[in-house]
């Protein structure tokens, strides 16, 4: 009971802030910001999973004292909140710059016309949130004293998160090398189809999934439960993204040749 109730602030932050934005966007019809607000969620609930008995200490029972310092923390709960930290900004601040830049974000061409489907998508980012970062805010709200020293299992983590977040920055960066080129008429192809994403459809998504798998392999230590094997790989744009894909190059036959040819996900994986 007492870690759920430390989980509680963490879950109910996420909630309470996608609805700010949400008060805020979807009167206005606004969805460039929701990827910056998806950011700021995860910033906000995992610094109140680390801080918050520090926090209710001083600003709920008026203990004096300045919180504490980065040094009292375990280094697996600092690994894990700056391994989302990163992940969160750098992601966060990518995708809402380029939302902006393109005057908007098309998957919500149709959905913020509605301002219950609108609303709705703001509460299914705050669920994604909550349920994605669970592994992260148990570690955090454990006393330090009771993680584990890291081990060899902790350090393959490290590096398969560090190697994942790399994979999907240069995949982000393939893409946005070859819209710019597009626009700039220097070809004229409809997809992409070079570089990484010529290895799996989905390589932004793959190492999406590499990273929080490393972020689960690193809390494991402490948590020691197989019950959250999966929760990154079951949230996933894969799906709408293909769907999309065959409406809007429906009858073109490089579409389908690249379909037929290259993996949807796993590189040398299946095409389907």
């Amino acid at each position: 009971m007492a870690v759920l109730s430390r989980l509680v602030p963490s879950i109910a932050s996420a909630y309470g802030l996608q609805a700010v934005f949400a008060l805020i966007f979807v009167p206005q019809q606004n969805e460039k910001y929701y990827d910056f607000g998806g950011a700021v969620g995860w910033l906000s609930t995992t610094f109140l999973s680390l801080y918050y008995p520090a926090l209710k200490a001083k600003y709920w029972n008026g203990v004096p004292g300045s919180l504490p310092a980065l040094s009292s923390f375990a280094p697996r709960q600092l690994l894990i909140s700056a391994a989302v930290g990163i992940w969160a900004v750098r992601l966060g601040s990518f995708l809402a710059m380029r939302a902006i830049k393109a005057g908007g974000d098309s998957r919500f061409d149709e959905i913020k016309k509605s301002p219950r489907k609108f609303t709705y998508y703001w509460m299914a980012q705050a669920t994604w949130i909550t349920l994605v970062g669970l592994p992260v805010y148990l570690v955090n709200v454990f006393p330090s004293r009771i993680h584990p020293a890291l081990g060899a299992r902790d350090y393959l983590a490290v590096g398969l998160y560090a190697s994942s977040l790399l994979f999907e920055v240069i995949a982000d960066r393939q893409k946005s090398t070859w819209r710019k080129a597009k626009n700039n008429k220097e070809h004229d192809e409809e997809f992409i189809s070079s570089g990484l994403w010529g290895i799996s459809r989905h390589p932004n998504y793959l190492g999406e999934v590499g990273i929080w798998t490393g972020i689960w392999a690193l809390s494991t230590s402490s948590l020691q439960t197989a019950a959250y094997p999966r929760g990154a790989v079951a949230v996933s744009g894969v799906p709408p993204l293909e769907r999309a894909g065959d409406k809007k190059f429906a009858g073109n036959p490089k579409w389908q040749i690249y379909k037929n040819s290259v993996p949807i996900f796993w590189p040398w994986g299946p095409t389907k």
